[in-house]
């Protein structure tokens, strides 16, 4: 077994960065909504400061701000994966909420410069947690 990698796996494993454009359109934006996510019936996020990232076609999604989650709730997983436009991505599942929210998290910890706002926020799939409560955001 050789230790250098074929050709063909340098070319699978090289990461490219790409901007956003008028092809693969990037806005983010303070969403103005209260969110709350709760898995096992135990709050886990409630925050007046979500990011709302509308990214190309595909559903816009809500960042939510680490210092208005409970991280003690999510464990680090090793899985990981990677967005030509955003960078490495993190993952944490919720032990809470059992398979069900394995991976149930995810974080640029280091996103692209176009993009850099979502740094310190955490997105949660929808399918993978209990609910995800959206409300207007009220002054009181």
């Amino acid at each position: 077994m050789s230790c250098h990698p074929s050709t063909q796996e340098v070319q699978l494993n090289a990461k490219v960065m790409k901007l956003p454009g008028t092809e693969h359109p990037i806005t983010i934006e303070l969403s103005h909504v209260r969110v709350v996510v709760s898995v096992a019936k135990t709050e886990i996020v409630n925050s007046r400061d979500a990011l709302l990232l509308r990214e190309s076609s595909y559903p816009p999604v809500l960042y939510i701000p680490r210092k208005d989650a409970d991280m003690s709730r999510l464990e680090r997983s090793n899985y990981s994966t990677y967005c030509p436009y955003k960078g490495d991505c993190s993952y944490y599942s919720i032990p809470l909420g059992g398979p069900k929210s394995v991976n149930a998290v995810w974080t640029d910890e280091r996103p692209y410069a176009a993009v850099a706002e979502i740094q310190g926020h955490l997105a949660f799939y929808r399918d993978r947690i209990d609910s995800m409560e959206i409300a207007a955001n009220s002054s009181s």
